[in-house]
């Protein structure tokens, strides 16, 4: 306002601009550097006392979007402006020392929820191998064809809640000879699609804001589509030319290596201590299992049987089944029992499978909370320079990440929760996941240095180069790169439709379709006349039912029905939810209208017909008379 009020004589100006008009010289550079002024203000947080109130793109001056505006869920990434890396410094440092107390113990809060996450994580993966280990074992001991042996991966590491397990115990059984390296790179491919269910369940827990749900459910299920894309081109090359078998075979040597160090990473180091005191897997179990030359069941390790009873490392080493001791402190974890039975086991990792989820439900929540409230009032286009790196930069951030974490899933799953608020858009999520799938390929590299087999190696690099070839595929050609990412936007529109579509994707992609591509090819390897017929028939009318839906949905207005059913589905559960809050509304209306008539109420009436009073009788005995 200052600005505006000096403005220069109309005099001063001909003398100095005789060549402009003084309404574009002066007071367009005056709102100019008022308006430019107030933005600045509203990044450092130095609103004025009326700009605290607002809380829309609409009412504020420079038309900017601020995180926890109510309409900052409107705003698309092209509407967003550019910033200057000078403004985000000044935003990011530029604080008083109250805000900077206020900063650091928000960091300390934030550093302990996000401990307990990767805690959850770290659960999460041990109570499923418990649960599933003897099952993954089974499968992926199985010599079979290039398709059932894809659906082995993805059931083994949803199983295992770890691709990182998965591709080692697959390079183990490789080192072992148990399984033949054609195998083993088709089961990796499919590890990879297995690894992406992990974020796809964190992204869920954003299911009470349909915002942030389709955020996060698009950059988790990017993942998805990238590594389906990639089987859909290379699983058919490698089955036809062996490319990646004949490349990485030709890179080795013949004669074999010493064996090296098993590598640890830092933030393993730091959450598995905590997370070995309370559960441990134990994972040679399941590589005895999948070997088919030991010729053992999960039966044979059981019961669990401790020397003198006594309950530690010294005393059960080799004489437990599912749950193990820690080799390093030499103590058992909370959920391992003496003379355990495998039943017991299961019920124990069901129960730490619960604490898991639930670990991670309330770290979440805290999380994004926290987060929210630390981003309140921060301009969009602070945000959006600080994450919009560089796609190859954020490829190699990604692959670094993952290799401390050594898991692409907890690397996935901790930046789902940022792309649900909004701070990391998923054209930047998009190449973070594509470094964490490089990254990831570096335990299976450590599995096989671990082993001194060729072959082993050789999965390892098959892995790393199927990832490779990946991403050269989809990823610098802007039109192949838009492929994933609108695939991922669709699937996280269809959570508008219906908020409980991410249940239904992961059981049918997960679940549903491995099983029946497995089921349908062990018909065809039984060999027997019965079973190859059974199996034709089931392809047809899996066909068949295929091309029928497609039809209806087509040109007999399928896909009109099928949204019209998941909005009114979705409508009813809205409405239930929000019955309560309705009726107090409707309750209290009804309360300021009888107050504004003057109307009595019900129990008013009841209270004057027993105590005698007059109450109006003159319809009454308007029928009397009429009757």
């Amino acid at each position: 306002r200052s600005a505006l009020c000096a403005l220069p004589s109309r005099e001063t100006h001909n003398f100095f601009f005789p060549q402009l008009p003084h309404w574009i010289s002066w007071h367009r550079v005056a709102f100019h550097v008022f308006a430019t002024m107030t933005d600045h203000d509203e990044e450092f947080g130095n609103e004025h006392v009326d700009s605290k109130e607002v809380r829309s793109r609409k009412e504020r001056m420079t038309g900017s979007t601020h995180f926890g505006d109510k309409d900052f869920h409107d705003e698309s990434p092209e509407e967003i402006g550019d910033a200057t890396w000078g403004e985000v410094c000044r935003a990011c440092c530029v604080h008083t020392p109250k805000e900077w107390g206020i900063i650091f113990v928000g960091l300390c809060v934030l550093c302990f929820f996000l401990y307990f996450f990767l805690l959850g994580l770290e659960l999460l993966g041990s109570s499923a191998k418990v649960l599933g280990g003897c099952s993954a074992g089974t499968i992926l001991g199985n010599e079979t064809n290039p398709i059932a042996a894809l659906m082995i991966g993805v059931l083994a590491t949803v199983l295992l809640q770890s691709s990182s397990t998965t591709t080692s115990i697959i390079v183990g059984l490789v080192g072992g000879g148990a399984i033949a390296t054609q195998q083993a790179i088709y089961m990796i491919m499919g590890a990879n699609i297995g690894t992406t269910v992990t974020n796809t369940i964190v992204a869920m827990g954003h299911l009470g804001n349909g915002d942030e749900l389709e955020r996060a459910f698009a950059g988790a299920t990017v993942h998805d589509a990238f590594n389906y894309l990639s089987v859909v081109i290379l699983l058919p090359l490698e089955a036809a030319t062996g490319m990646l078998y004949k490349m990485t075979k030709a890179m080795l040597p013949d004669e074999a290596f010493e064996k090296g160090d098993k590598w640890v990473g830092p933030i393993k180091k730091v959450v598995s201590p905590l997370g070995n005191r309370i559960i441990k897997a134990n994972k040679k179990i399941i590589s005895a299992i999948a070997d088919p030359e030991t010729d053992v069941t999960c039966q044979d390790f059981y019961p669990v049987n401790c020397t003198d009873g006594i309950e530690d490392y010294k005393h059960c080493k080799g004489n437990w089944g599912l749950i193990e001791c820690d080799k390093k402190t030499g103590l058992c974890p909370a959920f391992f029992q003496n003379g355990a039975t495998q039943s017991d086991d299961h019920v124990s990792g069901g129960v730490c499978l619960f604490l898991a989820l639930v670990i991670l439900i309330i770290c979440l929540i805290g999380l994004v909370t926290l987060l929210q409230r630390m981003l309140l009032g921060t301009s969009t286009r602070i945000i959006y320079k600080a994450t919009n790196i560089n796609g190859y930069l954020a490829m190699l951030l990604g692959c670094g990440i993952t290799i401390l974490v050594q898991s692409s899933s907890i690397t996935t799953s901790t930046l789902t929760p940022l792309v649900g608020m909004g701070v990391i858009q998923i054209e930047q999520m998009y190449p973070l996941t594509l470094g964490a799938n490089i990254g990831t390929t570096f335990t299976a590299l450590m599995a096989a240095m671990v082993s001194d087999k060729i072959d082993a190696l050789q999965t390892a690099l098959a892995h790393l180069f199927f990832n490779i070839f990946g991403i050269i595929i989809w990823y610098p050609i802007p039109f192949m790169r838009r492929i994933p990412i609108a695939i991922a936007r669709r699937l996280g529109k269809c959570t508008r439709i219906w908020r409980f579509f991410p249940v239904v994707y992961i059981i049918v992609m997960f679940f549903v379709l491995p099983g029946i591509l497995l089921g349908l090819s062990a018909c065809f390897e039984k060999g027997t006349k019965g079973f190859i017929v059974l199996g034709s028939f089931l392809v047809i009318l899996i066909v068949f039912g295929i091309g029928y839906t497609a039809y209806w949905w087509k040109w007999k207005d399928g896909k009109e029905k099928c949204v019209s059913c998941l909005k009114a589905r979705q409508r009813q559960q809205d409405a239930k939810k929000a019955l309560p809050d309705d009726m107090d509304y409707l309750k209290a209306e009804l309360a300021r209208l009888k107050e504004h008539t003057g109307l009595p109420d019900d129990e008013e009436e009841v209270k004057d017909v027993e105590n005698g009073k007059d109450v109006d009788t003159s319809e009454d005995d308007k029928d009397e008379e009429e009757a």
